[in-house]
């Protein structure tokens, strides 16, 4: 799984997760937007229409799979709770949890987040255009270098993943909506339809 605001989604997202599913031999990979994100400010657009920004971009891509557990949950969305349903659905599958470096270096002041070890590998990928600090192993999380041993085992490893480094985020994305400039190429094309016809809404999904 991916988790995230994805407000909105963009290409960075898609592209970690046609990677990693590739190069880690994952079935699929699902996208789940937060609905309260305990460590930043609450999306600025609504859940449904974030969620519909996600299913028109992975309309396509079939090892891509929208899950909103969360958005259907209430309360905080804490990585530990969404892991342990997921667990209870593959009871018998590796899971993984993809992970930017910078929210990798704070995970130690996540909810529960010793439990995330005995539910799930983690997988943690470099922000670009920042320095990557070193990936550690933590309790619950033995740090390795081999894919096989995600494949192997149902939770419990650690790997530090190059993937194609695209210098995009959510915020530059809101950002140069709020100036009038375009995103494209930046988020992809149904997003970018979506978000052009909703730029002519009084008040648009972002405004300053």
């Amino acid at each position: 799984m991916l988790g995230g605001t994805f407000d909105p989604v963009h290409l960075g997202h898609l592209r970690i997760c046609v990677e990693l599913r590739e190069r880690l031999g994952l079935d699929h990979v699902r996208l789940v937007p937060n609905r309260v994100p305990p460590h930043r400010d609450a999306p600025r657009a609504s859940n449904a229409v974030r969620a519909q920004w996600i299913a028109d971009a992975i309309a396509d891509e079939p090892g891509l799979v929208l899950d909103s557990i969360e958005l259907d949950r209430d309360g905080p969305s804490y990585t530990a709770d969404t892991l342990a349903v997921l667990r209870e659905r593959f009871p018998d599958s590796p899971l993984v949890c993809i992970l930017g470096q910078d929210a990798f270096d704070g995970l130690v002041t996540w909810f529960r987040w010793e439990d995330i070890g005995e539910l799930a590998h983690v997988v943690v990928v470099p922000r670009p255009g920042t320095p990557s600090s070193p990936v550690e192993s933590l309790p619950g999380l033995m740090r390795t270098d081999r894919i096989e041993d995600l494949q192997q085992s149902l939770h419990g490893r650690l790997l530090a993943a190059n993937v194609t480094p695209l210098a995009v985020s959510s915020t530059q994305v809101r950002r140069l909506l709020v100036q009038g400039r375009s995103v494209r190429y930046l988020v992809p094309d149904a997003v970018w339809h979506a978000l052009a016809q909703t730029s002519e809404q009084s008040p648009p999904v972002y405004d300053a």
